[in-house]
């Protein structure tokens, strides 16, 4: 009820480019946490192993609070039952992160993944087919899969 107020607030208080950055960053956020919802997804289970690793994944990425990061996940698990592409979410992160930041968010699909201990053919498919749509290389997307393997190892 509020945020409609909140809203309409900021548009009269809020200068354009500093209402469109937030805006921005939003999306930014909720497309990566999509991602990491669509590996969560593309196994048979997902398990709760995997949504403290995508919720500690969107905390290094993003410094939100555990309230905002709970909301972010919420709303990131209803939009990906509706999403029928990656492109919508990978194109804002081309436009907007540079290269690290989208090997980083590789590296979080990867660590989503190795979280329950058992790496599925289709999770290995879609952090490949998200790599390619991030324009991450090869040798970037295989670094960063060895990196999350080995941190999950350690976490062991």
């Amino acid at each position: 009820m509020l945020s409609p107020f909140k809203n309409l607030l900021n548009q009269f208080f809020m200068p354009d480019n500093a209402q469109a950055s937030v805006s921005d960053a939003r999306s930014l956020q909720l497309a990566t946490a999509v991602l990491l919802v669509e590996v969560m997804r593309s196994d048979t289970a997902v398990s709760a192993t995997e949504r403290s690793s995508s919720l500690a994944a969107l905390r290094t990425q993003f410094a939100l609070s555990d309230d905002e990061l709970a909301r972010l996940l919420a709303q990131a698990e209803d939009t990906a039952k509706g999403a029928n592409d990656y492109f919508r979410f990978t194109s804002a992160m081309n436009d907007q992160f540079t290269q690290a930041e989208k090997i980083q968010v590789v590296e979080h699909m990867w660590q989503v993944a190795f979280a329950d201990g058992h790496l599925d053919a289709n999770e290995n498919h879609l952090i490949s087919k998200i790599a390619g749509l991030l324009h991450v290389t090869h040798g970037e997307y295989i670094a960063a899969k060895l990196h999350a393997r080995q941190a999950a190892q350690l976490a062991v």
